[in-house]
């Protein structure tokens, strides 16, 4: 059953010197999740940008773990070789940190590389690593 839409959803890519940084705000939905993972995949391979950090502001409570479990499976299916490293934020405080830790773990037992970092900047220093080109403009 969806969830009933009351947050404009919102996706935005900034290329930045070896990543793209994704913004994305809208409500807290499994559907909202998987429609932005689609959205990461076509802009990296559309930019030919292997990393991503992903700061994502979604309202309303967050997704149980089923619903985590599920959305991670299904979004990592596919990622490989266009998404190769993803830093994932969380701004929303009303979340919990060991969910996103859960779909971390859930990720990486799913050959993703993905971490998740409590803070922008911590997810900047892991996701640019050095040496790598920026990606090409669009």
């Amino acid at each position: 059953m969806l969830k009933s839409t009351t947050v404009e959803y919102r996706f935005r890519v900034t290329p930045k010197k070896g990543y793209l940084h994704v913004q994305i705000a809208g409500d807290n939905a499994p559907e909202t999740v998987l429609r932005y993972l689609r959205e990461i995949y076509e802009n990296c391979v559309r930019l030919k940008c292997p990393n991503v950090l992903v700061e994502e502001n979604l309202e309303g409570p967050g997704l149980d773990l089923g619903e985590i479990f599920a959305v991670v499976s299904e979004g990592s299916r596919s990622v490989w070789p266009a998404v190769q490293r993803i830093a994932y934020v969380d701004v929303n405080p009303l979340h919990e940190l060991r969910n996103m830790q859960f779909a971390e773990t859930v990720g990486v037992n799913r050959s993703v590389n993905i971490r998740v970092f409590r803070t922008v900047p911590d997810a900047e220093n892991w996701v640019a690593p050095l040496g790598n080109l920026p990606p090409e403009n669009p």
